[in-house]
């Protein structure tokens, strides 16, 4: 199906923002491991959410969904595979990183598969990590990618891995390391890139009563990197059980910026309700982008209002700790005046897509004078009407309906807002932009 703005009224009003799905993801396997029953409330049912839920279920956790929260009786640690068939986990990058560490908990095995876009994620980094932890998982085609099968046996200790592909890997050992036999000293090597994923998850696991040590050094004492790329960090779990609590999940800032962004490029005023200003998620730095850009944010503890002339600018900016905000940033950058250049995102080429060649592409199919780097790009604010693809990627879904509310665009594929925002076209309807599906 194709998406397009249908009609745009005054650009304002309250709105809240979706949960997160981050947080989502990570509440329903930590439930799902703890020793107890946990409540979470303020859920995101997104595909990719239902991803972890359904794998989780499959590994022997008792979920079920209340009239507002969801109750998930966890497995203590003692995970049994009762699918028959490889675990489908669709589209959802996050859950089949998270989980391959997780599986291996299992007393029997697990093969964990996905979509054709999710067998092209690489997973050798985490896989070489887990080996030296005790871990068997291996790729059933011997290229690195899903299918995974994973044997039963964690045994813990030490072992490193590269910080610079994904956040995810990092947390996926994380989640799974209390659990194994002896703990795990994790050490991550630089660059460290997305820290703010993991500092979420560190966050997270503490509500389900799991301490972590986190320390790290500079490997050269001397080193007078402006950015420190010396620093290694290292987190030491030990051996330890998950206990069960009542989660609140917080609002998702990278679904919000969508809205945000909105309001800034065609001018109004909006409150964006359940986004926290002590959240630790990295894309709360759309709002310093925003303000950057020319629109006006004022902070509360649990929303944020912005307004907006319609009159943007363009900056440069650093998305190496928010890579998801990277289509959306291009988008905005498209319709500013100037020029924007976008650096440190060399790791959202791993993601649904290879999302600094995908953008590009589409945005040059609407006029869009660019360069393409390695780990970014420079946008030279200007565009026209067209048509672009979604690739199936979700974010670039969201982020191009937004060249809607100043030139024609349809989006074939557009319909994938629903791994993340599953009311997207709601949510947009609150603050004047209709969109529809055709």
């Amino acid at each position: 199906m194709n998406l397009k703005v249908k009609n745009i009224s005054n650009i304002g009003g309250e709105v809240k923002a979706p949960p997160s799905k981050s947080y989502s993801h990570r509440a329903v396997i930590l439930a799902s491991l703890a020793n107890g029953t946990s409540k979470i409330y303020n859920i995101l049912f997104s595909q990719d959410v239902l991803s972890s839920i359904n794998v989780c279920r499959a590994l022997g956790a008792n979920i079920t969904k209340k009239d507002d929260y969801l109750e998930i009786t966890g497995t203590n640690g003692k995970l049994h595979n009762s699918s028959e068939v490889p675990i489908d986990l669709g589209n959802s990058g996050t859950t089949l990183r998270l989980m391959t560490s997780i599986a291996s908990l299992a007393d029997n095995e697990v093969i964990l598969t996905g979509d054709e876009s999710l067998q092209t994620r690489p997973m050798e980094i985490l896989t070489e990590s887990l080996a030296s932890l005790g871990v068997n998982a291996t790729s059933i085609n011997g290229n690195g990618k899903a299918p995974i099968l994973i044997k039963p046996g964690y045994v813990g200790g030490e072992t490193s891995i590269l910080g610079n592909v994904s956040s995810q890997f990092i947390s996926s050992i994380l989640i799974s390391a209390p659990l194994s036999e002896k703990g795990v000293d994790l050490f991550v090597l630089p660059e460290f890139k997305s820290r703010p994923y993991v500092n979420m998850t560190c966050d997270i696991m503490a509500k389900f009563g799991v301490k972590i040590k986190n320390e790290f050094y500079i490997r050269h004492d001397d080193c007078d990197k402006e950015f420190k790329n010396c620093r290694i960090d290292e987190f030491n779990i030990a051996k330890q059980e998950y206990k069960s609590c009542d989660y609140i999940v917080e609002g998702d800032y990278s679904s919000a910026s969508y809205l945000l962004a909105a309001v800034a490029i065609y001018g109004g005023k909006a409150k964006i309700l359940n986004l926290f200003k002590d959240s630790k998620q990295g894309d709360k730095l759309i709002l310093d982008i925003l303000r950057q850009m020319g629109a006006k944010i004022e902070i509360s503890d649990d929303y944020v209002e912005i307004s907006s002339e319609g009159n943007l600018k363009g900056i440069d900016v650093n998305l190496s700790n928010a890579p998801d905000l990277l289509i959306t940033v291009a988008i905005l950058a498209a319709l500013a005046n100037g020029t924007t250049n976008i650096t440190g995102v060399k790791h959202a080429r791993v993601k649904e897509t290879d999302r600094i060649d995908t953008t590009c592409r589409e945005l040059e199919k609407l006029g869009c004078n660019l360069k393409e780097f390695e780990d970014g790009m420079s946008i030279e604010g200007g565009i026209h009407s067209g048509t672009v693809d979604s690739h199936k990627d979700h974010r670039l879904a969201m982020a191009f309906s937004l060249v809607g509310l100043k030139h024609d665009i349809e989006i074939t594929n557009g319909e994938v807002f629903d791994v993340s925002f599953p009311n997207f076209i709601e949510a947009m309807a609150e603050i004047g932009v209709e969109l529809e599906l055709i």
